[in-house]
């Protein structure tokens, strides 16, 4: 022991006469305001979206585009399904191709999410569906706006 190095950092005292900085707050949405499941197979994109809206809507997270049929068959319904596009085995498209014929106000609720059509058939798809797409990254306040809308459109909460 008695080996190795020592640090001092000293810092000056901040004078009160500087400004001091607040960060602006985002827009507050009405809390409560839906029932949302976001799909993707990036776990991590999950739990950003999931923590970026679970303060203001009731948000569950899937890894499965099969889990999520499997969900909406049972009966379960969401104000908003975010899915991504691009997936393994069952894509977004898929699952909304299933949601069309097994729950069609279902398939009306989804919202694309997607870091490119990188196919000739996902930009097929995406120019023949009329719902919205957020493409990735996507701002936080943009998505929590069209979340909003959708929320708030007829046959929402």
């Amino acid at each position: 022991m008695g080996k190795g190095t020592v640090f001092r950092v000293t810092l000056p005292v901040a004078r009160s006469e500087q400004a001091e900085i607040t960060p602006s707050a985002p827009p507050s949405w009405p809390c409560g305001a839906g029932r949302i499941l976001v799909v993707d197979d990036e776990p991590m994109m999950g739990s950003v979206v999931r923590r970026m809206l679970s303060s203001e809507h009731d948000v569950i997270t899937l890894t499965s585009a099969r889990a999520a049929q499997e969900l909406v068959i049972s009966g379960e319904r969401f104000d908003v399904i975010l899915t991504d596009l691009m997936m393994p085995e069952i894509t977004g498209m898929d699952l909304y191709e299933t949601l069309v014929e097994v729950a069609p106000e279902q398939a009306a609720r989804v919202v694309f999410m997607t870091g490119g059509a990188f196919t000739a058939r996902a930009r097929d798809f995406l120019n023949k569906v009329r719902n919205p797409r957020v493409d990735k990254p996507f701002d936080l306040n943009t998505l929590r706006a069209l979340i909003y809308s959708l929320t708030r459109a007829p046959g929402g909460n």
